[in-house]
């Protein structure tokens, strides 16, 4: 009876061990969990703080390089998309087709000098590069969220709770795309012939 009793208060103890473990790294897992939700609203606002400027710089491009109306259009459906995107993946698939819009039109102000001393478009271009970094920052910021969250339901035991508790790896980074690697490609068409 001895034998049985110390058995059960030995079972005991180790299922209030193993229980408080569980509550403890779930706990964790929460708090990771939010920061990644948070590192995410941070990145949010960035970007719907770069889309809110691009109407402005494009508007003040399109006076000087009408003839652009392409680069335009994909600027337009990028920020359209980037805006319209409902899941971090969405908004990070669309972040990087904008980025190349963007990109290209950042190129066509090279090739009109009145634009890129107009005053107007120089503010407009700092705000940008001001915002662009501040995007970096905030992108890498949640790379690290995802990652240590990542890692942390990944580490045993917490593999086993995460699983017990419902929490999945999330793979949504920012990474470079193939495009933001290529430097942009711009053609003016040639003077017309009279």
């Amino acid at each position: 009876m001895k034998r049985a009793l110390t058995a059960i208060v030995l079972l005991g103890v180790v299922a209030l061990a193993v229980g408080a473990m569980y509550v403890g790294r779930r706990n964790q897992m929460v708090v990771k969990s939010q920061a990644v939700s948070a590192a995410w609203s941070q990145v949010d606002v960035v970007l719907q703080r770069r889309a809110d400027l691009i109407p402005n710089l494009v508007e003040t491009v399109k006076g000087f390089a009408s003839q652009e109306q392409t680069v335009f259009g994909d600027i337009a459906k990028a920020r359209s998309a980037l805006l319209g995107a409902q899941s971090p993946s969405e908004r990070i698939a669309a972040n990087g087709q904008l980025e190349g819009a963007l990109g290209r039109l950042l190129a066509i102000a090279e090739n009109y000098p009145q634009l890129k001393s107009n005053e107007n478009f120089l503010r407009l271009q700092d705000e940008l590069a001001g915002t662009e970094n501040r995007i970096a920052v905030e992108r890498r910021r949640y790379n690290e969220a995802v990652q240590d969250y990542n890692t942390y339901i990944g580490l045993f035991p917490n593999n086993v709770f995460a699983g017990w508790a419902g929490f999945k790896p999330n793979n949504a980074y920012f990474a470079p795309t193939e495009n933001g690697r290529e430097v942009p490609k711009v053609q003016f068409p040639g003077p017309a012939s009279k």
